[in-house]
């Protein structure tokens, strides 16, 4: 497993970085405020299809929720993308043993009010245009190990529409971490939340 690597002036150029591209890359990103709770650390649920969508949700968390970032990645993402590690990115590899080390990881993260972690749960990358999310079962495991969290959905879309550059639109919905008996319950719940997200989606014009 790789863990988040500490360095203040490789932190500080990779942010601004990010800043810079995010404004170049973006003609906005939009998004809607929910109710936080800033005596817990919020889990973070968001769909996966594209090198964005850890860097708009990183853009979200910095100028609304205000957390210290935290995004698990895969390990081959995670060597070849070494300066995500120095804001907050750790690794999880599905096929071997360190996979527990990962899930505990993320969960002992969350223990920490001032923290936020970012779970994609589809596992690798699929269409922005998909109908169904599907879930791996380990985002179940740290619901189960964390306490005293916010669980998050966000559900994500990019398109151009008239602008030159894409809009990103951020749908939030807060939900209770602790309500979901198994994977299937929190799966479904997301699902309900994603279709409602793309519904929404499908009815903007520009």
């Amino acid at each position: 497993m790789i863990y988040p690597r500490k360095n203040i002036v490789i932190k500080t150029s990779v942010e601004l970085y990010l800043r810079w591209i995010t404004a170049r890359y973006f003609s906005r990103i939009n998004f809607n405020t929910i109710p936080i709770d800033k005596g817990k650390s919020i889990l973070l649920i968001g769909n996966h299809f594209s090198f964005w969508d850890a860097i708009v949700l990183y853009h979200i968390n910095r100028i609304f929720f205000k957390k210290k970032f935290h995004v698990m990645i895969l390990e081959e993402t995670a060597i070849k993308e070494t300066p995500l590690t120095y804001l907050g990115a750790f690794s999880v590899n599905r096929g071997s043993r360190d996979i527990v080390e990962s899930l505990s990881f993320a969960s002992s993260l969350l223990n920490t009010p001032n923290n936020l972690v970012l779970i994609f749960p589809q596992g690798k990358l699929y269409s922005n245009m998909i109908e169904e999310i599907p879930f791996e079962r380990g985002v179940m495991n740290i619901i189960k190990k964390a306490s005293n969290f916010q669980l998050v959905f966000a559900a994500t879309f990019i398109e151009n529409f008239n602008n030159f550059k894409p809009v990103a639109n951020v749908h939030l919905k807060p939900e209770s971490g602790t309500g979901f008996k198994d994977i299937d319950a929190l799966q479904l719940a997301y699902q309900q939340h994603y279709m409602h997200a793309r519904q929404q989606q499908l009815q903007i014009t520009k």
